[in-house]
């Protein structure tokens, strides 16, 4: 696929260019999803349905609210979406592969239940090129479906703006992987990038009876997706002019998704029916087909369930007899002894809970372990994306946290993610249209920088020492930590932390001053390391203030403890925080250098 700048890019804009049309993207690790409006009619949401599949190449091809995030190259050619069938090797998960470092990529169900289908990210091409070959067809695509929606003049005369989606725990790197891969598929420089969770958050909030939420009240979002289930809480803090909430604990995530439920039943027939004689791929198609579009969405862990493989899903017709009333599939060799009878395999209830298990209780640790982590009382767990619209899987949930924690299904629960992130874009653009705020969020990390710290004999006896001949004192080098995990971080506002540097006069005129930026994960929590080589601290990123352009007349100079001339440029670092990342930059008398944008905090 070519990454051309989009068409729709290039047209001119003419009158109205005051107005812009903003598309969102959730590009999810199995589904993707997009949505759109126009500035001027931000109460008009659109979500795109219209998919292209195997056979029709066209618009119409299949509706649904999500397209699979897969890909298959036939040559120069890819195949994408539903355009990929279910048969012959594919692309999966490929998103994943933008931040190999996350530790959640490698989970005990992924180990033991590998799609059999699936090519590996890295196979003989890299992720990036997927990523981007995947997002150039969704935004191809995306584009073809607006010129049916829109007169063109409306097209001609209108910039396009995307929005795209990252997880909250996204780092630095797969972040800008993310931008680039986006940029490359045509979406442009003004990419606005926003989390998931908090996307999600804006969405099945503002669904809420606004009557039923409270200030201080807290809730617990769980995104339950085919690959992925990311949690995030937050705390109400005012409730007008519009809605406000506050993150309540760090989020966690897993690969735990229901797309490992299609990858235990696919071993669980294999297991049950792979030596019946008329066992072949056509079986194992339908059987999967049955599965991802009855029994995962029917199931509700009741008792007297039963299904029928291939078939439809059955219910008692009687419930005294047991008997069954359901349409005829052929498909397996009768074989009494596997409970195979007229081509159909039964499926008891347990059956299925067996297959279910494994999956739903991951989840429901990683809900226990974000409710713990808020240290509050929380009024609900709020159930959002595909998995998360499951009603085994919201039971479970319910039996297994306090009773006086509601669990509840906002509408429209699989396309909260890409209906928030339009939300948060249009609100961007037009700020009186925004309906929910995320006002600040839980640090995830430490981040600071190194600084000169007076020489303490008791404190710091094991460290070594210098003399500092302009405060005429020893020193240590130790870190200042100007946010620590866990600390509330205020959206979209900056703050600053002032620094200074000194060097002789006789050294001449520094052309540069420098600050590095460095983080600690503190995974164990153990608590902010004192030294930049003690604990896990690592580099993030390196401001600069190019002075060459001032003349050293210019620069203040102060004498020193030891009667010598000093330079002495004080400076501060201004950070700002975002809703997926952080921008920062070295002032020096109020001119703004070198800004830099890292990582989600």
């Amino acid at each position: 696929m070519d990454s051309a700048v989009s068409e729709l890019e290039k047209m001119e804009v003419g009158e109205g260019a005051d107005r812009k049309l903003l598309i969102a993207v959730d590009f999810g690790t199995t589904f993707s999803g997009v949505a759109w409006a126009q500035t001027r009619r931000p109460d008009v949401q659109t979500i795109v349905i219209q998919w292209p599949d195997s056979t029709s190449g066209g618009l119409e091809g299949i509706s649904s609210d999500k397209v699979p995030t897969e890909l298959r190259y036939d040559g120069a050619d890819a195949k994408w979406g539903f355009q990929v069938d279910d048969f012959g090797p594919r692309h999966q998960w490929f998103k994943l592969d933008l931040d190999p470092s996350q530790s959640r990529g490698v989970s005990d169900l992924s180990r033991q239940y590998p799609d059999q289908h699936a090519l590996p990210p890295g196979y003989n091409v890299s992720g990036e090129k997927l990523c981007t070959d995947y997002l150039t067809a969704l935004r191809k695509h995306t584009e073809e479906v607006l010129k049916h929606k829109l007169p063109q003049s409306i097209l001609k005369s209108t910039p396009i703006e995307y929005i795209i989606t990252v997880p909250a725990v996204w780092s630095d790197i797969a972040q800008a992987k993310t931008r680039s891969c986006a940029e490359d598929a045509g979406m442009g420089k003004q990419l606005m990038i926003i989390s998931e969770p908090e996307a999600a958050a804006i969405y099945a909030l503002h669904a809420m009876d606004p009557h039923s939420i409270k200030i201080g009240d807290t809730f617990v979002l769980c995104d339950a997706g085919g690959g992925t289930v990311d949690l995030i809480s937050y705390t109400v803090s005012a409730l007008k002019p519009i809605l406000q909430v506050e993150e309540a604990a760090t989020g966690t995530g897993r690969l735990c998704g229901s797309t490992f439920l299609n990858r235990i039943f696919n071993k669980f027939l294999v297991d049950k029916l792979g030596l019946n004689e008329e066992w072949d791929e056509e079986v194992v198609e339908d059987a999967m087909k049955r599965f991802e579009l009855v029994t995962k969405k029917a199931f509700r862990g009741t008792p007297g369930e039963e299904f029928v493989i291939p078939g439809w899903f059955c219910s008692f017709a009687d419930t005294t007899s047991g008997l069954l009333t359901c349409s005829l599939v052929p498909g397996l060799a009768d074989d009494p002894a596997q409970g195979v009878r007229r081509g159909k395999f039964r499926m008891s209830g347990a059956q299925v809970e067996q297959i279910f298990e494994p999956v739903v209780q991951e989840v429901v640790t990683l809900v226990r372990g974000q409710i713990a982590a808020t240290n509050k009382s929380v009024k609900a767990v709020l159930l959002v994306g595909g998995f998360g619209q499951n009603a085994y899987l919201r039971e479970t949930i319910r039996a297994a946290i306090d009773p006086s924690i509601e669990v509840m299904q906002p509408p429209n629960g699989w396309t909260a993610v890409v209906r928030g992130a339009l939300m948060k874009g249009l609100s961007v653009m037009e700020p009186t249209t925004a309906r929910v705020k995320v006002a600040s969020r839980s640090a995830r990390k430490h981040y600071g920088t190194e600084r000169m710290t007076k020489y303490d004999a008791i404190k710091h006896s094991k460290r070594p020492n210098y003399w500092d001949a302009y405060d005429g004192e020893y020193k240590v080098n130790d870190m200042d930590w100007f946010i620590k995990k866990g600390d509330p971080v205020t959206e979209e506002k900056s703050f600053k932390r002032q620094y200074h540097k000194v060097w002789p006069v006789s050294e001449g005129h520094n052309k540069a001053v420098s600050q590095d930026l460095l983080m600690s994960e503190d995974r164990d929590s153990t608590g902010a390391p004192t030294y930049k080589d003690s604990g896990d601290v690592r580099y993030l990123a390196r401001l600069t203030a190019d002075l060459s352009c001032i003349p050293a007349n210019d620069l203040a100079q102060k004498t020193g403890k030891d009667g010598r001339q000093y330079y002495s440029v004080h400076y501060d670092i201004e950070m700002t925080y975002y809703s997926a990342h952080t921008k920062y930059a070295m002032v020096y008398k109020n001119v703004k250098y070198d800004s830099v944008t890292v990582e989600y905090v």
